[in-house]
């Protein structure tokens, strides 16, 4: 079966794979578009967690300003200076501070929230399951299910991405990794919204 040449350049704008390597994903998927870009997409995010090994001491800081009213400051790194200046990386940053401003994260990963406030969410979660009479042998298991959504909920790589919700912003991040073949970290942010008290 012959593959449309203008679906293979797409696959590999989404992906930044080679030609060849398009051609055949799609070979495989026997045409359907959709199926050989999951199989590119696995293929990509595998060789992007082995990039996350290297140093990432280049990149740029991004800002984005909503309504002079909410301001952010992101820190992303990369490898290497001549992908900082690629558009494709300008705009993964763009949009990682965009959703910033819009999901206001408390932190950048699970990595980073503090143990005491860990522990005090624990607490809290457990005293409630108790209070509810849930059954003493399952409450560590709820508890942890319930930690783990709550700071999901505030970390800013495990939150669904605001421009694709089926998303995460770290497998956003993931997916630049292998688009762009270069360690890409979010470093740190900083979110401002007017008359907001910190």
């Amino acid at each position: 079966m012959a593959v449309d040449l203008s679906e293979i350049k797409r696959l590999r704008e989404l992906t930044g794979v080679g030609m060849t390597d398009a051609k055949k994903a799609l070979d495989e998927a026997k045409g359907d578009f959709d199926t050989a870009l999951e199989a590119m997409r696995k293929k990509g995010l595998t060789k992007a967690e082995k990039r996350g090994e290297r140093e990432a001491r280049q990149g740029i800081i991004g800002t984005y300003n909503h309504d002079n009213r909410i301001g952010v400051l992101v820190e992303v790194n990369c490898e290497t200076d001549f992908v900082a200046r690629n558009e494709i990386f300008t705009d993964l940053v763009k949009d990682v501070a965009m959703h910033i401003a819009a999901s206001n994260p408390q932190f950048v990963s699970s990595d980073d929230v503090p143990t005491d406030e860990r522990q005090k969410v624990e607490a809290e979660f457990k005293e409630k399951a108790l209070g509810e009479g849930k059954p003493a042998n399952m409450v560590d298991k709820i508890v942890e299910g319930q930690v783990k959504k709550y700071f999901a909920e505030r970390c800013l790589l495990e939150q669904p991405f605001v421009k694709n919700p089926d998303q995460t912003v770290g497998d956003l991040v993931k997916e630049h990794n292998a688009k762009l073949g270069e360690n890409i970290v979010v470093r740190r942010f900083n979110r401002m919204a007017l008359g907001e008290v910190r």
